[in-house]
């Protein structure tokens, strides 16, 4: 890598001894050293050439999103209760809305039940 640079360096006309100073002052740079110092007005230029502009505070909103209430759900889940109360040959007991848009639950002698409703999407087109 350094042949190049200074095959380079030699193609643009620069002496030996220009050669060994550009690199010697690379190896201070790379260590960290501050060969040049900038003017106030250029150190404040650089900072604003650098600077993105984008350090503002990430504000998240862990807000809960609402659900719209299905209301045909519901009216199907209160008709499946009513009815497994009132008209059900099975002699269903506890019949109980545990989700009032999606579960019944009930009993049937000593065996648990659970109904529940799942509404389809429509198929993509």
């Amino acid at each position: 890598m350094e042949d190049k640079r200074i095959s380079a360096m030699r193609k643009m006309g620069m002496s030996e001894e220009e050669i060994a100073d550009v690199l010697e002052c690379d190896k201070k740079i790379d260590k960290g050293e501050k060969l040049f110092e900038l003017s106030k007005e250029q150190e404040k230029a650089s900072k604003q050439a650098r600077s993105t502009g984008t350090k503002q505070p990430t504000a998240y909103k862990f807000t809960k999103r609402e659900r719209k209430e299905n209301t045909t759900k519901a009216e199907i889940i209160a008709e499946l209760a009513k009815f497994l109360k009132e008209n059900s040959e099975n002699a269903c007991e506890m019949v109980e809305i545990t989700n009032k848009e999606r579960q019944i639950a009930f009993k049937i002698g000593e065996n648990a039940f659970e109904l529940t409703l799942v509404q389809k999407r429509k198929p993509k087109k």
